[in-house]
């Protein structure tokens, strides 16, 4: 068995461990429960996953890489068609107008902005 991933949240190594099942890769998770915290150094306890197959351990990897990358569209600022304001990568409207990031990438004005598209009561 070879470690592939530590954290301390042991909610992404369940998530991790899901993400590579899905590619027929047999992992376990140790050190789910810290019973050694406070008498080791913090990060010995940060729960682990390891895969099974050790000829596997580089495909695991580069799973895992492109699972935790952040996204191109997160990183990259776009501009809103409807009313030109410099919106962060991680926002899929605008804050001045609601238009949708869609409309940008699609390259149409034309469609009708969200907040207008809202039903009231």
């Amino acid at each position: 068995m070879k470690k592939v991933y530590t954290t301390k949240d042991p909610l992404m190594i369940g998530h991790l461990k899901n993400v590579l099942a899905t590619f027929d890769i047999q992992c376990v998770t140790r050190h789910q429960l810290s019973s050694g915290a406070g008498e080791l150094p913090p990060i010995d306890c940060w729960p682990e996953l390891w895969v099974v197959d050790d000829h596997r351990k580089t495909e695991a990897e580069a799973i895992l890489r492109k699972t935790l990358a952040p996204l191109k569209s997160v990183k990259k600022s776009w501009h809103c068609v409807g009313c030109g304001e410099e919106i962060e990568g991680q926002f899929s409207e605008c804050w001045k107008c609601g238009r949708s990031r869609a409309q940008e990438i699609m390259g149409g004005g034309a469609g009708v902005p969200r907040s207008s598209s809202i039903r009231t009561r």
